[in-house]
């Protein structure tokens, strides 16, 4: 196994009076790709701000690239750290070009003014918009791109500074089925290129998971149902534990999952 890119201990989130998250021990290692699922309210999103040092436990210790939360530097250990989210994406001006804000990410700035960039920068760039199916793109101004062209722009962004971990919060939401399944596809590659950095996926959709996907989390009132090697955590009763409803769960040739009621 990899070496630890993230660990939490006993870790607990409180805001007004009522527990985000409460007793989470989690371990990441560096060649694990992780799916992080539950309903909506369940404390994703949450943890994962945890994990890219966003937030602050209430309580318990947190690791995050060897580094102790609260006593390490955050500015110095973003950078290292790949988010792709809706809430980032609101802070994008509408009126950058899709190539200047993925090359903006190198130095972690957002809104490109006359800064010149090294033309091995710029090649990388390319690359990461070209790989994730957005090189049509490349003169496009943000705000002008449809939800799905939104979210592979993002994650090119997001692999730009070649992070260590990458922090994908429910990518897939606001996709139709087309655009889903090129999303996941892409997603999927990436995963099983050994180059990739450690992958952390949000969703509240099975059928989001990628296929190469390792380890998963499954997450109910905060508190973790199960988590561990896909193939023990992805079960119809851990599934229909975690959403509240009986779910019969079905796994593809391919390595995706589908559930469906029962």
């Amino acid at each position: 196994m990899g070496g630890q890119v993230l660990r939490l201990q006993d870790v607990a989130v409180r805001r007004d009076g009522a527990a985000l998250l409460r007793g989470i021990d989690w371990t990441v290692n560096a060649d694990e790709r992780w799916a992080v699922i539950g309903p909506n309210g369940a404390g994703k999103t949450t943890l994962l701000q945890v994990a890219g040092t966003l937030l602050y436990p209430s309580e318990g210790v947190v690791e995050v690239l060897g580094e102790r939360l609260g006593q390490a530097d955050v500015f110095d250990l973003r950078p290292r750290i790949g988010l792709a989210s809706a809430a980032l994406a609101e802070r994008i001006p509408p009126e950058e070009k899709v190539i200047d804000l993925v090359l903006t990410a190198s130095y972690g700035i957002m809104g490109r003014w006359t800064e010149e960039y090294d033309s091995n920068d710029v090649t990388r760039a390319v690359e990461l918009i070209d790989m994730m199916g957005a090189a049509h793109l490349i003169r496009r101004r943000f705000g002008t791109l449809s939800e799905g062209e939104r979210k592979r722009v993002q994650i090119a962004r997001a692999l730009m500074p070649d992070p260590e971990m990458l922090l994908l919060d429910e990518p897939a939401a606001g996709l139709d089925l087309g655009g889903r399944e090129d999303l996941v596809r892409r997603l999927s590659l990436l995963a099983g290129d050994l180059r990739s950095p450690t992958l952390v996926l949000v969703t509240h959709h099975v059928e989001e998971v990628p296929a190469g996907f390792t380890h998963g989390l499954l997450l109910r009132h905060g508190s973790v149902v199960d988590q561990g090697p896909l193939e023990h955590v992805m079960t119809s009763d851990n599934l229909s534990q975690t959403f509240g409803v009986p779910l019969t769960l079905e796994r593809s040739s391919e390595g995706r999952w589908y559930a469906r009621p029962y």
